[in-house]
């Protein structure tokens, strides 16, 4: 820390400065107190000769509007936010509470490489917020070894955009301002826009630096680096075993080959990096370092106000007219005014200043730490479209809890920003041509310029910017390991599907696509499966989906037709048969009902008498079919339903020798309906012949009672505010579980020796199968809506999920304890149309996606 300087501000708002806390290349921070000497923050504050720059306004108030939607979880909250209009040039500051910390340099440099334990928490932490930031669409671009912060709980973030990680910034002639970056990814490199798997690949070079000293790719001369970061695989063998293959996959010269940071977050830490980070995380030597940082500044709170005189060691300031301004010739480097300084600009750094003395770190200049002696960048460039800024609606960016809450809520990402032009002078990443590196500092980087012409005006966003986020209440749900959001431009998917826990396979209106699981990115759409009713696996290769009037086989890889079976000529004694419903299906086995007509010829006359007429009857079918082998197992008459056509069945079990259905009930005719008074039919048919077993009323269960049955033959049904089990087919009780008043018990889900209930009062349980003892209920807290929850069970049975339309709660699967809850914002347009759809859950491994109208969510789960 260093004494206020006879032109540094005394007061910024309500808050009295206190001491210089360190500078950056486009800021001075400095500590200061609220109306309570006690109440510390650190002021960021914009430096004058560059806050003149209409460029450079827009910008830093743009990365402070980011790092103020991010604010929660790893983000510090913004107790005041200036007014920072552009009339008020005085007014371009953004405070942040103190909170101790040490930069990740200096963390290194004080204690060396950090244990796997706290590289875990601190790149789980990390990509947990850049996870919030890529559901936007957008791209932080702010990560540096002294961007990030180590404090007592876990890691924090401080820049949020080029400007606030920027190694130099400087003015230039015709309003322009000149950002230099202190690193590059390979796909900038090679003249790309820079992505979400930028972070990404950065987060690698972080995460290695972590847990080595030293930054792979980075070291060296400049156009050898950057020739390293476009072509040269990573030298890893010092990263430990357990984070080598997620580092390498990070820094994967193809962007597509990068996980996401929703994945990242979760191999590193699936409880949170909050949760990992209880009870400590970081080497001795580092809490004290904390400590000893907090002491000064609590110190320096109770101090009274000193100021540098004369003869004081000043940092070269850019405050007056004679500022350092290397920017009135292009020739001359352009410096920091403290060398070993990155920015923290959007947010208040909380660590303590950088030495005074420029000095090359050799472990941390790869990433953001300006090289003096390296060559300076040709400015007459190839040219990369800075990343665009975080749109401006306050709900943008998913709400995350303070810290230390482990995991920030998720909510939908709105469409991808809209790329900025690239022209010269507009905001873009200048990429100097030099031995095909220039531009690159030490370990790669870049000049940013952004103009200030009429021309180069970006779009004003006049929505205020949001306060600091509030507490949020416990359970929130974990950070996904992605958030896929259905074109807008195309109808909402109609049906979701998992296919071999590779692919979601949505079917539209218009096409069906899939989604890898691995990156939530669509690979593949077909016209083809438009209105499909089902996406099955059929074997490692294809995706069997039944369209409208044909069955079809699609490739995985692709999404191309590879074989087709038309329903009017495919099928052999049944010409133009019309497929109503898909029933089910076990492994390659599909079940499905299906009619036609057939002419039926009057009986011949008799003497005398005029023939009579011919008739059109409907005849219906159950079929057995292979979608592996693509042929018809048997196809077994059942009664035409009401219209008439095929009846609908729903799959009630499947059993090894059997499956079970019952009718819709509103396709049963008339007369079914008088025969059965009242009661649900139930059918069963043999899985090898299609021969029908039996059919079968159980008490009283309605036709539109909830029903499933087991493997072992007991059927599951609601009776009344009850579940009663039956015995199959002979009928007789075995247990009855009573229901809480009014409720109406949903369809259960089996889950080997435990059964998973539901019902209409929000309430779900787990039952012992073979006694019907109930081992827990609890109600899912949401508004009764006439509908019991749908239940879901992961993969490994550890978690139960309930969706209603309100909600998606988990819970742990052996005690009923609730783990947490999630909702969907729905449309963020205030003329956007109100999303009704219910949530959907698909579950495989430690999976749960969450679909919700065209949002899909993969959250981890146990």
């Amino acid at each position: 820390m260093e004494a206020l300087r006879q032109d540094d501000p005394r007061r910024f708002g309500p808050y009295t400065v206190l001491v210089r806390f360190r500078e950056t290349a486009a800021a001075v921070q400095y500590l200061a107190h609220g109306p309570a000497p006690e109440d510390l923050v650190v002021v960021t504050a914009a430096r004058p000769a560059l806050a003149v720059l209409p460029a450079f306004r827009r910008r830093f108030q743009a990365e402070a509007r980011t790092a103020d939607r991010l604010a929660g979880g790893w983000v510090e909250a913004r107790p005041d936010t200036p007014a920072g209009g552009p009339e008020d040039d005085d007014a371009l500051w953004t405070a942040a509470q103190y909170v101790p910390a040490l930069t990740l340099a200096e963390a290194v440099d004080l204690a060396g490489p950090l244990p796997e334990r706290a590289v875990r928490i601190l790149g789980a932490g990390i990509a947990e917020t850049l996870s919030r930031v890529h559901a936007t669409g957008a791209v932080l671009q702010g990560l540096a070894p002294r961007t990030v912060l180590l404090a007592e709980d876990g890691p924090r973030l401080t820049a949020f955009g080029p400007l606030g990680a920027a190694a130099d910034a400087e003015a230039r002639p015709g309003g322009q301002l000149s950002v230099r970056l202190g690193y590059l990814t390979p796909e900038q490199v090679a003249g790309q826009e820079a992505g979400p798997a930028s972070d990404l690949f950065v987060l690698g070079l972080l995460l290695a630096y972590a847990a080595t000293g030293s930054t792979p790719l980075a070291d060296g001369p400049a156009a050898e680096a950057a020739e390293r970061i476009a072509h040269t695989d990573p030298l890893l063998d010092a990263v430990p075993d357990a984070l080598r293959e997620l580092v390498a996959r990070c820094l994967a010269k193809d962007p597509a080959d990068r996980p996401t940071a929703g994945t990242v977050a979760a191999e590193l830490a699936l409880e949170g990096a909050a949760g990992l980070a209880k009870g400590g995380w970081l080497p001795e030597p580092l809490t004290a370092a904390l400590a000893e940082q907090s002491a000064g500044a609590r110190g320096a709170a109770a101090a009274p106000l000193t100021t540098a005189g004369e003869g004081a060691v000043a940092v070269a300031d850019s405050a007056g007219e004679g500022a350092v301004a290397a920017a009135d010739s292009d020739s001359a480097d352009v410096q920091d005014a403290v060398p070993a300084a990155s920015a923290e600009m959007a947010q208040g750094s909380t660590a303590p200043p950088a030495p005074l003395t420029p000095h090359r770190d050799s472990r941390t200049a790869q990433l953001g730490v300006i090289d003096h002696h390296a060559p300076r960048p040709d400015r007459v460039t190839t040219q990369l479209a800075m990343p665009p800024e975080l749109p401006g609606q306050p709900a943008g960016i998913p709400a995350a809890p303070p810290a230390p809450r482990p995991l920030p809520q998720a909510l939908p990402a709105p469409g991808p920003a809209t790329p900025l032009p690239s022209a010269a002078g507009r905001r873009t990443l200048l990429i100097g041509a030099a031995a095909g590196v220039a531009g690159l500092l030490v370990g790669g980087g870049g000049v940013l310029a952004l103009g200030s012409g009429d021309d180069a005006e970006p779009t004003v966003d006049a929505k205020p910017a949001p306060g600091p986020s509030r507490p949020v209440v416990a359970g929130l749900p974990p950070q996904p390991r992605w958030i896929y959001t259905h074109p807008a431009s195309e109808p909402a998917p109609l049906t979701a599907a998992l296919w071999n826990e590779r692919l979601l396979v949505l079917t539209g209106e218009t096409h069906a696509s899939a989604v890898d699981l691995n990156t939530g990115r669509r690979i593949w759409e077909s016209p083809d499966a438009a209105k499909g009713q089902a996406a099955l696996a059929a074997g490692k290769e294809f995706c069997f989906v039944a369209g409208p009037s044909e069955f079809l086989w699609l490739s995985a890889k692709d999404g191309r037709v590879a074989h087709r079976v038309a329903y009017a000529d495919g099928f052999e004694g049944a010409p133009h048969l019309s497929v109503r419903t898909l029933v089910g299906s076990s492994g390659p086995n599909l079940w499905f009902t299906g009619s036609h007509q057939v002419t039926v010829k009057a009986p011949k006359p008799k003497k005398g008498k005029k023939p009579g007429k011919d008739r059109l009857v409907v005849k219906s079918y159950l079929f057995g079919y292979d979608i592996e082998q693509r042929k018809e197992l048997w196809r077994t008459p059942v009664p035409t339903g009401r219209g008439p056509i095929a009846p609908v069945y729903r799959l009630v079990a499947i059993r090894p020798d059997a499956v079970v259905v019952r009718q819709e009930r509103l396709t049963l005719t008339p007369a079914d309906v008088k025969a059965a008074k009242g009661k649900a039919l139930f059918r069963s048919f043999d899985r090898e012949t299609g021969k029908q077993q039996w059919a079968k009323v159980f008490g009283t269960v309605t036709p539109d009672a909830a029903a499933v049955g087991g493997a072992d033959g007991v059927l599951y049904a609601a009776v009344g505010t009850g579940l009663r089990a039956f015995e199959t087919p002979g009928g007789r009780p075995k247990w009855t579980l009573d229901g809480t008043p009014g409720s109406v018990f949903g369809t259960s889900v089996e889950a080997g020796a435990l059964l998973h209930t539901t019902n209409r009062n929000q309430e779900v349980g787990v039952v012992d199968r073979e006694t019907g003892k109930l081992r827990w209920r609890r109600s899912t807290e949401s508004a009764a809506r006439g509908s019991a929850p749908a239940v879901t069970v992961s993969g490994s049975g550890g978690t139960l999920l309930a969706a209603d339309p309100g909600q998606v709660t988990a819970f742990a699967a052996d005690d009923g304890r609730r783990l947490w809850k999630f909702q969907d914002i729905g449309a963020q347009d205030p003329r956007g149309a109100t999303v009704t759809a219910r949530y959907e859950v698909l579950a495989y491994g430690k999976t749960a996606v969450v679909r919700r109208d065209r949002v899909v969510y993969a959250f981890p789960v146990a």
